[in-house]
């Protein structure tokens, strides 16, 4: 083990100075991000509805997700580490900034009658690339602005207001869509921007001793980054499992929508319906992780989030009317905060504050791409085979991979490590 790796498993996280009202910075973090995300995912469904309907192509489908996310993976490798070498507020600023701008680019060209998928593809692309600077950074900021014994509930909370913007959005979404076309959904999102961006302006962020200090370069940090997730085994674990859920449930996800659209009716309230399920769910889940679920151990919640996820996957291929499939969905919604915020929070606890940054930028390469990846073989499949027939099978593999996972010996000393390890130890496995 070089000296590097010895200290990137050894050396104790250094909580950053937390300011004493860190309650209003949280708030007006949070209110940032809530007001910036809610147009984003306005402009998330309605592209994804447009495709869906315009095409009725899981090859197009396919083609968005990959726009959607592979971008983000490729741009979060060099994001994070960028996170830990400047003023993480001033790079989600920029980073928000320049995906509006994107998008009001995209609303003048379609007013002005291009539509070509093609053009739409590509504007997603480009917003992609911001979040894979922007996504590493806010999850690095919220421990550096919040007391370490308060991160499973603001983590809890955070969530919680994801999920109702997956709630909102929508609903949003689907009004405005069905009513006006997906333009105004564009403008809607450059608008919230601006908003989110003159509230994140406002926040207060300590900084780190390693940004202030630049003593290494930026590859030297960039390797860093690799090693400490090499070396430590709860860190390489989650981003195994996370992985695999991505991978084939997340992915298959993406094609519910064609299911809808092919079994039950190709109505636009149909899609809304099914995304309120989803978004239901996890307003409701982020609202139990955030109360009652705050002090559970958060490796119980990831796993059984984990089997939830494959049981319902094959429960929603299974499912004979589209009322069950709704219901299903709004299962699958309530178990993504006990997954999502328990995952972020074991993160924030082992890592080093000053690495929060990069190790949050290979999260978001894994989430990145793993989806499209995903997307690359269920989204053409969906053109031979049933969707029905797709989600049974990732259901089922879920199951067998997470189980593998569990058994080798570096996923029983990972379970071991991350259940054994108080909070913010920093230990690696």
């Amino acid at each position: 083990m070089t000296p590097d790796d010895e200290r990137a498993t050894a050396d104790p996280p250094t909580a950053p100075a937390i300011a004493p009202a860190w309650k209003g910075n949280v708030g007006l973090f949070l209110s940032g991000q809530t007001v910036s995300l809610f147009g984003s995912m306005i402009v998330q469904y309605a592209v994804m509805w447009y495709v869906t309907l315009e095409t009725k192509s899981g090859l197009a489908v396919a083609l968005y997700a990959l726009a959607a996310f592979a971008p983000q993976g490729v741009v979060s490798l060099f994001g994070g580490t960028l996170a830990d070498r400047m003023n993480r507020r001033v790079l989600v600023m920029l980073s928000d900034g320049a995906i509006a701008v994107t998008t009001l680019a995209l609303a003048l060209l379609m007013l002005a009658g291009v539509t070509d998928l093609w053009i739409i593809l590509l504007a997603v692309g480009v917003r992609s690339v911001g979040a894979g600077f922007q996504t590493p950074a806010v999850q690095a900021m919220i421990p550096q602005i919040t007391p370490p014994d308060q991160l499973m509930r603001v983590n809890g909370l955070f969530g919680t207001i994801q999920s109702a913007m997956t709630l909102l959005a929508p609903a949003a979404a689907g009004a405005v869509f069905g009513l006006f076309g997906i333009v105004p959904a564009f403008f809607i999102d450059v608008v919230t921007a601006a908003i989110g961006i003159g509230l994140l302006a406002l926040v207060r962020v300590p900084t780190l001793e390693r940004v202030a200090e630049r003593r290494t370069s930026y590859r030297t940090d960039l390797v860093e980054g690799m090693r400490f997730i090499w070396s430590n085994g709860v860190v390489r674990w989650l981003l195994v499992v996370f992985a695999i859920i991505f991978l084939l449930t997340v992915a298959p996800s993406f094609i519910t929508p064609l299911m809808v659209a092919r079994t039950f009716g190709e109505e636009a309230w149909m899609l809304t319906v099914l995304e309120l399920a989803f978004g239901l769910g996890m307003l409701a889940g982020g609202v139990l992780v955030s109360t009652v679920l705050a002090k559970r151990p958060p490796m119980t919640l990831i796993l059984i989030s984990t089997f939830g996820f494959a049981v319902l996957t094959v429960g929603m291929g299974l499912s004979p009317t589209l009322l069950v499939f709704y219901v299903l969905m709004f299962l699958f919604g309530l178990l993504v905060p006990w997954f999502s915020a328990p995952f972020m929070t074991l993160i924030q606890e082992t890592v080093r504050p000053e690495m929060h940054g990069r190790v949050f930028s290979y999260v978001s390469i894994v989430m990145a791409l793993a989806t499209p990846a995903g997307m690359l073989v269920f989204g053409p499949a969906a053109d031979v085979v049933s969707v029905q027939t797709l989600l049974v099978v990732a259901g089922a593999l879920t199951i067998v991979t997470v189980v593998i996972a569990i058994l080798l010996p570096s996923g029983r000393a990972a379970l071991r490590a991350a259940r054994a390890a108080p909070a913010g130890s920093g230990d690696g496995a």
